[in-house]
């Protein structure tokens, strides 16, 4: 090998490596960043959590009604351990979930075509201001009285429930796309499933998820107080009868258990919808 050789060769060596600490450095300071980011947007509940485990063993609180939020953690860890979790968080979800996506199948198609033909929209505004206006809760006995007290009720409430958001929103969205839009997509030629398909139906999403979001509260809400009505699983029956039982710690894992789910719902809705609508500017 010739000394130009060599050169060359430890300068290249040189270059991969102050590339590779660049790039080190650069990953380095983007997890510094996005941990203080995340301590920074979780400080009031890091904050919460703290008074929490603090206030019963200082005194401020009753211990017997307020335990700390560690004794609260183990009676959750007994529960994964005797698998009533996993029975209680699956029954929960069951019905939730399959509440949620027969609404969107059922009701976000409804809301288009309410939005789209202001006739149907006419026809069917009185029923629906009548049937959106009769809380979910105050119905329960009746669904219980014709459906059982099994599943098909609850999936049923959870129905019921998630039915107004999404079509009221729906509906919503499409007559408020810019008439602008649809002006210049009829004088391009477009034809009336294209100018839906292209231009009605994402400008819409946005409004539309909305309307999906409220939903799946609404779902998780009426889930839970069917549960502590009439059922022998779920996590609202959890809660229940841990009180009843007097397990304080057991019946706040639970109601923290019915946050966490209700949070990651969101946080998958959030994902799905910036894949959905990529093309509207970051905020």
């Amino acid at each position: 090998m010739t000394s130009y050789e060599f050169v060359r060769g430890r300068l290249r060596d040189d270059a991969e490596a102050s590339r590779w600490v660049s790039r080190a450095i650069a990953h380095a300071a983007s997890a510094r960043r996005w941990v203080v980011s995340a301590l920074t947007r979780s400080a009031l509940v890091i904050a919460l959590l703290a008074f929490w485990e603090i206030a019963p063993r200082a005194g401020l609180t009753e211990a017997a009604f307020l335990p700390p939020v560690s004794e609260v953690l183990q009676a959750g860890w007994e529960l994964v351990l005797n698998g009533q979790l996993y029975e209680h968080l699956g029954a929960s979800l069951f019905r939730a979930l399959g509440g949620f996506l027969i609404a969107l199948v059922l009701f976000i198609p409804l809301g288009l075509a309410i939005g789209w033909y202001r006739g149907l929209g006419a026809v069917l505004n009185q029923i629906i201001d009548v049937l959106r206006n009769t809380a979910p809760l105050a119905i329960l006995p009746i669904f219980i009285l014709l459906l059982g007290i099994g599943e098909l009720s609850k999936v049923t409430m959870v129905v019921y429930s998630c039915a107004w958001p999404l079509l009221l929103n729906t509906a919503s969205a499409v007559k408020q796309v810019d008439p602008l839009l649809v002006k210049s997509a009829r004088t391009m030629g477009t034809t009336q499933l294209q100018l839906f398909v292209k231009v009605i139906l994402p400008a819409a999403l946005p409004t539309i998820f909305v309307g999906v979001r409220l939903a799946s509260a609404s779902a998780i809400l009426v889930l839970i107080a069917s549960e502590m009505v009439g059922a022998k699983a779920g996590l609202g029956y959890l809660v229940i009868y841990s009180q009843y039982s007097f397990l304080i710690p057991q019946m706040y894992f639970g109601i923290l258990a019915i946050t966490g789910v209700g949070l990651t719902i969101n946080f998958m809705l959030e994902r799905i919808e910036r894949r959905l609508t990529r093309w509207r500017p970051a905020a």
